[in-house]
């Protein structure tokens, strides 16, 4: 009967050289394509015939393959098949076997049976062992040489191998050596071992971004982290605070801890394909899980500001790439897959070996910041929070410098200032907006000018604040504003003259964040002033 798409991979014995076959003449020692089974083509049918054959009259028989051998010599497939309802069934349609009856305590099928296995790796490797011995140059140990490597270690990368040299024509290693085993040998049973391991890893754990596929472990099972923010796995619903951030990262921390010794190791490898058919290892390292776990810690404490309703968190890796050099698409924000993959591995590389935040993606989303009439009103806000954690980290990491994530009133900045400023004259000229009224501010859709002319742009908005819209808000309201206003010029006049026009330092981004998450909540100050002045 046929096989559903649902049904997991069966598993089937293979040789070396039929695992990578491709348009050759190489048949799976038992469960394989109508091609084969069937006496249609005679020359792969022959050729499967013949070892089956040899392997179930060797030491290694199984009772499931003399039934199987003795059917598939009546040659009567394609008519059984097409009695059970399955009429001109394609040559490449796989057949596995069900042995009814068989002296067998273990499964009736052949993809489950172990004793079956075992059969088989008995009997391939005892074919191998009578090859040539060669050096291991993974082991250290003499053994039959692997002569072809698996291909399909990566599940998007199907064709493509780890380790191939197929090319004695053209110039992969000619000048160097005459043959490709002077290049390196590997073992038979490294090989498949090795390569078996990694394909298991990269079904069961590899992440795929962008085509590249990121992959994390221990060498002793263990369970590491996902690739997110550590405190992506805690379960509460509290907005927190920085403090509640640190605590919850200490206790996620210690908790993977406990599972780790001082001498368990983490590994990160990352692995893309150039070609169709090669396979490279882009990134590899072995760390104590130890530090990997510390290096995790304090990325996510480095790299994390305090959002307006969510509280304190670390934007992840590919919101940070999508920020710093993706476009908007229908309200969201993304990247090229391309630019995705190369930017993901510099920053794990930041993240796991605890490396300084480069400048490059903070003027990249620092640009896209300054420039919010691009974007529609969600996008801000998300570009806006990324910059700052990127920001705060960049200024950490390079000049042991560290932004609050509260508002700094007194804080010596003057683009710091200059961001203060520019959200206090957002937010005063939306006052005036009724319900209905969606358009942007003049500060906002001034903001790009603001950023390299600020003292001579604020000036401007002032004005048309000052003219249309400030008269007509209440007493308090003006009131709070004007003191506001004159408290952040007052932080601008105490830095030289000749700063005051300059073009301002990606740091106005978190002033101009944390004034305006100041000015939308409930301030106390304003609502006296405002109740005083109405009284």
């Amino acid at each position: 009967m046929p096989v559903g798409k649902d049904e997991p991979k069966i598993i089937i014995p293979v040789t070396e050289e039929s695992s990578g076959r491709t348009s050759g003449i190489c048949p799976h020692p038992l469960c394989d394509q109508i091609g084969y089974i069937s006496p249609a083509n005679a020359k792969k049918h022959d050729a499967y015939v013949e070892q089956l054959t040899d392997w179930a009259e060797s030491e290694y028989s199984h009772p499931m393959l003399e039934p199987i051998l003795t059917y598939v010599k009546g040659g009567t497939i394609l008519s059984d098949l097409a009695r059970s309802g399955i009429a001109n069934p394609a040559e490449k349609d796989t057949v596995r076997w069900t042995v009814i009856g068989a002296d067998d305590e273990d499964s009736e099928n052949c993809w489950q049976n172990r004793k079956l296995f075992e059969a088989f790796i008995g009997y391939y490797s005892a074919k191998k062992a009578a090859d040539a011995q060669v050096l291991c140059m993974i082991t250290g140990q003499t053994t039959a040489q692997a002569h072809q490597h698996l291909k399909g270690i990566i599940s998007i990368n199907g064709n493509a191998k780890l380790i191939s040299a197929n090319d004695t024509s053209n110039f992969t290693y000619r000048g160097r050596f005459k043959t490709d085993d002077q290049a390196a040998t590997v073992g038979y049973d490294a090989s498949q071992k090795a390569h078996n391991a990694l394909k298991w890893l990269a079904a069961d754990q590899g992440v795929i971004i962008g085509g590249r596929t990121f992959l994390c472990w221990n060498p002793q099972g263990k369970q590491l982290p996902p690739r997110q923010s550590l405190r992506k796995n805690r379960t509460d619903d509290r907005v927190p605070e920085i403090e509640d951030y640190r605590q919850d990262l200490t206790r996620i921390l210690l908790s993977y801890k406990s599972n780790f010794t001082p001498a368990d190791d983490a590994v990160i490898a990352v692995f893309d394909a150039a070609t169709t058919g090669r396979l490279a290892v882009t990134y590899y390292n072995e760390m104590s899980a130890y530090d990997f776990l510390d290096n995790l810690a304090k990325w996510d404490l480095s790299c994390c500001f305090k959002h307006n309703r969510f509280g304190v968190e670390a934007p992840s890796l590919e919101r940070i790439i999508n920020c710093a050099f993706g476009t908007e698409r229908s309200g969201k924000i993304e990247a090229d897959e391309k630019i995705v993959k190369q930017h993901m591995q510099r920053l794990l590389i930041c993240r796991v070996e605890n490396t300084k935040m480069p400048y490059d993606i903070v003027h990249a989303i620092s640009q896209k910041t300054m420039r919010p009439m691009a974007y529609e009103s969600g996008s801000r806000d998300y570009l806006q929070f990324t910059a700052c954690a990127v920001i705060r980290k960049y200024y950490l990491d390079h000049k042991q410098e560290e932004y609050d994530m509260a508002l700094e009133k007194d804080r010596n900045d003057i683009s710091y200032q200059y961001g203060r400023l520019l959200a206090v004259l957002e937010k005063a000229e939306r006052d005036t907006y009724n319900n209905s009224e969606s358009r942007d501010p003049n500060a906002i859709r001034m903001q790009s000018v603001f950023c390299t002319r600020p003292a001579q742009t604020a000036k401007t908005v002032i004005e048309q604040l000052k003219k249309s819209y400030l008269p007509r808000l209440k007493p308090g309201f003006r009131a709070y504003y004007d003191r506001l206003i004159g408290e952040i010029y007052e932080k601008i006049s105490s830095h030289p003259e000749s700063q005051w026009n300059a073009p301002l330092k990606e740091t106005y981004i978190l002033g101009y964040y944390l004034q305006k998450n100041a000015l939308y909540t409930k301030n106390k100050d304003m609502t006296e002033t405002e109740e005083s002045e109405n009284e």
